[in-house]
């Protein structure tokens, strides 16, 4: 077996609060420097030779998952003005194609961005906004081409197939005027905050910059309502919201603005049956939805349309012309109720298993009788469906087609629940091959998340196929800090109450091997970014819990990355971790800090995903935290850093090189629990 690389501690020391702040692999941050660029190469050989015997087990695998792909496939066409929008792929390519076709899609093709073609000569390539003017004569989107967010705007003429002179660099959102010659856009300020609202005239070089955000807490975002009446400019912070609006026929007029920000004051507008809509946290965590004419932001003149509830949270809504379909969550599980606006009646979606996930998909239409949603379970493959507001049919559009005699009958779902140690119920979404032993031999995956109010979702992966079809049992904790019970599920798991995120995970795991489910020794955890996070404070506290750690691109230098306001995303945050620069948030971060509070432990077998052109989290958290664990612990545990030096937070773009990253994991899981010679179904 070969050494692991040995990171040179070179002590940097920062004076804070009366303490003195050691950091030994600073030197790491160097972006570019040689002997950093070696040091990251090194792992990179590193993990290499300590997988080299995976070698055929990694192709074995891509293959497996290959197949199961239907690699030529068409996306379900949705309806945007007189066109049909949808994507396809090609056996072969890396990427989509997305085309449209003339008001039925008998029609002849037109391809709008061909992303195979836009991708050649880079190794990353993705699209953000994605945005077509009222006649469909233009089309404004953007790219990024290393996969650090920085997205550059253009302009393509879709009669022609000419594209614009235009390159505006660090765009981050986009809406048309109704005139389909005045353009929208947002831009990002060095720590890529979006900031800037200006106003582009197609045809003139100077664009009007109409607002820009100071507080960095907060980052803009422009809309056009789904009505087109109106365009929206949103300020958005942690925990407050500021709207503006315009009225899309009207682009020269300045934005009017509808509530002014205060503390803790969320909002969204929406415009539709000659009013706007407004759902707003004013009388609970969890929403409310009101209704007021057109620009009147004086609570005396609104009427509430559905009141605060404490156990049901108002994740959102979606506005028609006749119909308001309301997204709520109650118990962690998503729902759908249609109320007929003309009628004031109302009526339930409902979904039949214990867990899934259902969220609104592209209703780009206002006067129409369908509302188009997405459904799946870790056992139901992504379903697309149409419902009828008024017929109440459901019918399925398109469901992602699992080649190799797929059969969701050989799984079971389950949802269960651990008590935290607080006595709150934690959920767990679970899911196996029927016939899995449940005595406590079953190897288990584990993943767990727990920031920012977001979900963790129940996702079908036909990916996952390759871990059940080999007696693995995949689970998900919904821990605190997430947002499945709503935003006091949020609050209970941010700030002073983060820990609870911690012991949250601990307690879903420790119940699993209780009910036998797998063993401590059996089961392997997983975070990304901010579950990275969880993944190290659980590791710290408990190093014996799990048989193997996976943590990607993971938040793990929680308190030098707080410190430093020049980095993306740090200030807003303090809203959801801390300001470090405060003595008692300091305290309470330094408490739980995965890079702060490594020891000498027997910790289990890691591997640590990280991308250079991450900007979320930089590349240098799990390159230091590698650095400083081998340290402690005179190279053990067996820890691998896989560094992609191509691609940003979300790995690799194209879908045969995040494929062939994904066999690599299943891999190093396979190696850890012994079933590396196993084949799926074996």
């Amino acid at each position: 077996m070969p050494a692991p690389p040995i990171a040179p501690l070179e002590p940097h020391e920062t004076r804070l609060h009366g303490r003195v702040l050691q950091d030994d692999w600073f030197w790491l941050r160097g972006r570019g420097d040689p002997r950093v660029n070696a040091h990251l190469e090194a792992e990179n050989a590193y993990t290499h030779a300590v997988m080299a015997d995976t070698a055929e087990l990694q192709q074995r695998l891509y293959v497996e998952m290959l197949s199961r792909i239907k690699e030529t496939d068409v996306s379900a066409p949705y309806r945007r003005g007189k066109y049909w929008y949808y994507g396809r792929t090609e056996e072969g390519r890396q990427y989509p194609i997305l085309c449209r076709r003339l008001g039925a899609m008998t029609s002849a093709e037109e391809i709008v961005l061909d992303l195979n073609a836009l991708a050649v000569d880079h190794a990353y390539f993705a699209v953000d906004s994605f945005v077509v003017s009222d006649d469909g004569s233009l089309l404004a989107y953007s790219v990024d081409t290393t996969g650090s967010r920085e997205y550059t705007l253009q302009l393509k003429d879709l009669a022609t197939g000419a594209i614009g002179p235009e390159r505006i660099a660090r765009v981050s959102s986009v809406a048309w005027a109704a005139d389909g010659r005045t353009l929208f856009y947002v831009t990002d300020d060095d720590a890529k905050r979006p900031y800037r609202l200006w106003r582009h005239r197609i045809g003139q070089a100077d664009d009007a910059l109409l607002i820009e955000e100071a507080d960095e807490r907060f980052a803009l975002s422009v809309r056009r309502s789904r009505s087109n009446g109106f365009v929206f400019l949103e300020a958005d912070s942690h925990t407050a919201s500021e709207v503006r609006f315009l009225r899309a026929d009207r682009p020269d007029d300045p934005f009017t603005l509808f509530l002014p920000r205060r503390p803790d004051l969320e909002y969204e507008v929406d415009h539709g049956a000659d009013a706007f809509w407004i759902r707003i946290n004013d009388r609970g965590r969890n929403y409310r939805l009101v209704r007021a004419p057109i620009g009147v932001s004086d609570a005396s003149g609104w009427v509430e349309f559905l009141p605060h509830r404490p156990q049901v949270m108002l994740a959102g809504f979606e506005l028609f012309a006749g119909h308001l379909i309301a997204y709520e969550r109650e118990d962690g599980l998503e729902r759908f109720v249609v109320h007929e606006l003309a009628t004031g009646e109302s009526h339930l979606v409902a979904f039949p298993e214990a867990a899934y996930t259902a969220f609104p998909d592209i209703n780009a239409e206002f006067e129409t009788d369908l509302f188009r949603f997405r459904y799946q379970s870790m056992a139901t493959p992504p379903s697309v469906y149409d419902y009828g507001l008024r017929t109440r049919a459901r019918t399925l559009v398109k469901q992602l087609e699992v080649l190799g005699g797929f059969d969701t009958g050989a799984y079971a779902v389950e949802r269960l629940h651990a008590l935290a140690p607080d006595g709150t119920p934690v959920p767990i979404s679970l899911a196996y091959r029927k016939g899995t032993p449940k005595d406590g031999s079953a190897p288990m995956h584990l993943v767990g998340y727990g920031a920012y109010g977001m979900p963790l979702p129940v996702l079908f992966s036909s990916n996952r196929l390759s871990l059940l079809d080999r007696g693995v049992i995949c689970a998900l904790a919904h821990v605190r800090g997430g947002g499945e019970m709503g935003k006091p599920w949020h609050d209970a798991g941010r700030m002073e109450r983060k820990t609870n995120t911690f012991t949250d995970f601990i307690a879903v795991a420790d119940h699993l091997v209780e009910r036998r489910f797998t063993s401590h020794s059996r089961l392997i955890v997983e975070g990304g970014s901010a579950g990275g996070l969880l993944i190290g404070v659980v590791a710290n506290r408990r190093p014996d819990l799990a048989g193997g750690l996976l943590m990607k691109v993971p938040f793990v230098d929680v308190v030098n990355t707080m410190l430093d306001t020049s980095l993306p995303l740090t200030v807003g945050e303090f809203e959801e971790w801390g300001n470090p620069s405060l003595p008692g948030d300091f305290a309470r971060l330094s408490l739980y800090c995965p890079y702060t509070n490594l020891a000498t432990a027997s910790f289990p077998p890691m591997l640590v995903k990280t991308s250079l052109n991450d900007s979320q989290v930089m590349y240098w958290e799990p390159a230091k935290y590698v650095a400083k664990l081998r340290h402690l612990n005179g190279g053990a545990p067996q820890v691998l850093l896989k560094v992609n030096f191509a691609a940003g937070h979300g790995g690799a773009s194209g879908r045969y090189d995040a494929l062939r990253d994904i066999a690599f994991d299943v891999a190093w899981m396979l190696r850890i629990w012994g079933l590396g010679g196993r084949d799926a179904g074996a």
